[in-house]
């Protein structure tokens, strides 16, 4: 069993996706608290939000997709990097993504905000796989 996660930010801008996804996170009952950013832009007003609200969760575990109309995952990630400290806590990064592109897996393993690069669809054990990893006891 791992410890249950303070809140977990899905960058997703596909609602079934969303779904499954939150049913998953629910079903592992690993936080109780999910918020969802259909893109980079929203996904950056809410960390940037954090700090001054007191009601909001910050992340520990962001499940970021690469390909959405707006700010993508890339360009979300540029723009991370110039976040304050406090906006972007101790969070982990993994890229949860269909793209086959040996490429983005490559960009994706040299950027110091990725933690994790892994291919959709969120599952109970790839979730636990991603908790073990990162999160553990």
């Amino acid at each position: 069993m791992n410890r249950k996660l303070n809140s977990i930010l899905l960058i997703e801008d596909d609602e079934a996706t969303n779904f499954i996804n939150q049913m998953v996170i629910k079903r592992l009952d690993c936080t109780d608290h999910v918020h969802v950013s259909w893109n980079g832009a929203d996904a950056l007003d809410y960390l940037k939000g954090c700090v001054e609200r007191t009601t909001c969760q910050q992340p520990e575990l962001i499940l970021l997709d690469i390909n959405m109309p707006g700010l993508n995952g890339w360009e979300f990630l540029d723009e991370y990097e110039k976040l304050q400290p406090a906006e972007k806590g101790k969070i982990v990064v993994v890229m949860l993504t269909t793209s086959l592109n040996p490429e983005d897996k490559h960009r994706a393993s040299l950027n110091p905000s990725v933690a994790g690069f892994k291919n959709k669809p969120l599952t109970p054990s790839l979730m636990k796989e991603i908790l073990k990893q990162y999160f553990p006891l």
